[in-house]
């Protein structure tokens, strides 16, 4: 269901470890003169890999942060030991000392945001993975507690479906004492945040449409519901319906539909009550657009956002009320259009006085008058800082990764490289730090997951780690890429696995016509990337001499079965699709065609793709005779989300990859 990630502003999950957190510095940012102290990272990164694995393979310290409801207080989740992590609350104030209200063990739960709901009440959101037999389920919980600690309640559980705990549609900032809950039971109730106590359902499941999801004005009162709809063998359907009501009490209207594995429709995502509209995406010549649609049923929407060969993404999100102040998107870097000036111009000026750097607004008041705000770039991984307009003010708070402070990283080139056929793949070149050629360097391609998702411009840890190594690292947005358009996205990266996968492969050769050293050309993927690393050792199995998979599909067969799995796997079963290539584009089932030798990772309780995949995969190549190994890592999902296995990851990678 996609309503539940619409509510929520994509914040970037970034930090530091506690002890890292620095004495708050006002800095005056309208002053000529003023600018603040960042590190100016002048030492090269060492050879070491046991110390390089340890600095770039940290656990991003701060997992998520808010900002109270009056600017006094902020709220930051950072990990702990192993899997779990802590909750911790922090004054604004000079002096200010972080206290620990709140521990996940990890075993299996785990804290994924808190917000505060009033200075005095927070709200978070908690999830796990836990083995059942041979099947791996997930669950989630939401929990209340008090931001001096303590009154932990769950704000909505089911004896009869423990997996899942409810999911958060509207706030209700005028009211400091409820917030609206899609229950368990499939209805949309008024929960009491300091009792857990339901006070009122204010729509009950509808079973005859199917699943729902729910879109508010801000204030309560619900304008929009998604009905999924249930096909005759028990799936979800992938038919999206959308409804809207003009007022409380009022009929539901047919509003949009949309098949959510091509995005055909107008897919709400905002309602803006002020002026009695929702807007949302749709496409437009290929590409996502934001619309206006009015919800009082007198015409088609209005487009309020489009660009020529630019895919938006995301509504830029301000205060609690949820008003929509521009919108997000990535060309060769994260940008984002303001509709509001003053938003516009506040940007532009941190930006300029923290050097240039990407600004994305992450937090801010109830009155907006004071903002947490990030800023980095591709060679900075960044830090929070408290923006205070009024007292014309901008304080430092948390760097995000404080191990590699001081360390000198690398810069981030946009390249383009030809594909067999002549068409100019986009991509990212990153080399190491010092050199500006990739001539007579060992060579890594990195494609990444998805496959519908995309690289973009921004520190990203893997390939600085590589590059820190001597490694010159491309990583291509090949043809089944999003946010190029529905074009470039073709049919997907699994259907069209021969174009993407070719793309991949056509990377390699680019960067040997560069003067990297073939003999020591290498691929490393993650999710849909070890995919297509394993299988451009299919296609092309002179190219590569050491192939890294993390988390890979091995067999599309294998994958269609366990997508099948649960409510959406028959939308999941049309992604992947049926025909030949689901054989042709199976590297288990060629393993005999590549000669370079293997490595994979697998967490054991990865719920995107089963850890049988990697089984499948080391099995295939065992039997063909190959060079293969598959290192598990016991309760780990699918990102491999502990420091101590990804430390322990980025040393076997460069032990096994020719250097």
């Amino acid at each position: 269901m996609h309503i539940d990630e619409l509510l929520w502003r994509n914040h970037r999950g970034l930090g530091m470890q506690l002890k890292y957190l620095v004495k708050l510095v006002i800095v005056g940012i309208l002053s000529s003169t003023s600018a603040v102290a960042l590190s100016q990272a002048t030492p090269a990164v060492g050879g070491d890999v046991a110390a390089n694995a340890a600095r770039f393979g940290a656990m991003e310290a701060v997992e998520d942060i808010a900002l109270s409801p009056n600017g006094s207080q902020i709220a930051f989740l950072s990990p702990s030991t192993a899997m779990g992590n802590d909750l911790y609350v922090v004054g604004t104030g000079e002096g200010a000392q972080p206290r620990r209200i709140l521990r996940a063990s990890g075993a299996p739960e785990r804290l994924n945001w808190c917000r505060f709901k009033t200075e005095a009440r927070i709200i978070c959101r908690m999830s796990g993975r836990a083995g059942v037999g041979a099947s791996v389920f997930g669950f989630s919980r939401l929990v209340a507690l008090d931001a001096a600690g303590g009154n932990v309640i769950a704000l909505s559980t089911d004896r009869e479906r423990p997996a899942y705990g409810g999911q958060m549609v509207d706030w209700l900032p005028d009211d400091p004492e409820h917030v609206l809950i899609l229950n368990p039971a499939g209805n949309l109730v008024r929960v009491n945040v300091t009792n857990d106590r339901e006070e009122g359902v204010v729509l009950r499941g509808r079973a005859a449409t199917g699943l729902s999801g729910y879109l508010t004005d801000g204030h309560g009162n619900v304008r929009i519901m998604l009905s999924t709809g249930i096909v005759a063998d028990a799936n979800a359907s992938s038919t999206d319906r959308y409804y809207y009501r003009s007022g409380e009490g009022d009929q539901w209207h047919p509003l949009s539909i949309n098949n959510s594995n091509v995005d055909d429709g107008f897919r709400p995502s905002v309602v803006d009550a002020a002026n009695n509209r929702v807007l949302g995406f749709m496409k437009v010549d290929g590409f996502d657009t934001v619309v206006a649609m009015p919800l009082d049923g007198s015409g088609t929407g209005t487009s309020i956002f489009a660009r020529p060969g630019v895919e938006a993404d995301t509504m830029v999100i301000s205060g609690p009320y949820r008003r929509v102040v521009g919108v997000s998107f990535a060309t060769n870097r994260r940008q984002s259009e303001y509709f509001d000036p003053q938003i516009a111009t506040m940007v532009r000026a941190l930006s300029r006085v923290l050097g240039a750097r990407a600004v994305t607004m992450v937090d801010e008041t109830t009155d907006e008058g004071m903002r947490l705000i990030y800023a980095g770039s591709d060679n900075d991984a960044g830090r929070y800082y408290l923006f205070n307009p009024a007292a014309r003010s901008l304080r430092p708070l948390l760097a995000v990764r404080p191990q590699l402070e001081g360390v000198a990283l690398s810069n981030v080139r946009d390249v383009q490289y030809p594909a067999a056929d002549g068409t100019m793949i986009p991509g990212y070149l990153t080399l190491p730090p010092g050199r500006d050629s990739a001539a007579g360097l060992p060579a890594i391609v990195m494609p990444h997951g998805g496959p519908s998702s995309r690289d973009e411009g921004g520190f990203d840890w893997l390939p600085q780690f590589f590059a820190a190594q001597g490694y010159a690292v491309l990583q291509p947005n090949y043809r089944g890429s999003s946010g190029y358009g529905d074009a470039w996205y073709l049919d997907n990266g699994f259907q069209s696995w021969r174009t993407a996968v070719g793309d991949v492969t056509d990377a390699g050769r680019w960067l040997v016509a560069q003067g990297a050293d073939a003999s020591k050309l290498s691929i490393v993927g993650w999710s849909y990337g070890g995919y297509a690393a394993l299988q451009s050792g299919v296609i092309a199995p002179d190219l590569f001499r050491a192939i890294v998979a993390i988390a890979p599909v091995s067999d599309l067969g294998q994958l269609r079965q366990e997508e099948g799995r649960g409510l959406y796997g028959r939308a999941r079963r049309d992604f992947i699709g049926q025909g030949p290539h689901v054989a042709d584009g199976s590297p288990a089932r060629h393993a005999a065609q590549i000669t370079a030798p293997v490595l994979m990772f697998h967490g054991t309780l990865d719920t995107n793709v089963d850890i049988e995949q990697g089984r499948t995969m080391r099995r295939a190549l065992t039997e063909a005779g190959k060079r293969v190994e598959l290192v598990e890592y016991e309760g780990l999902e699918h990102s491999l989300t502990t420091s101590e296995a990804r430390r322990d990851m980025l040393g076997r990678i460069a032990a096994f990859l020719p250097h």
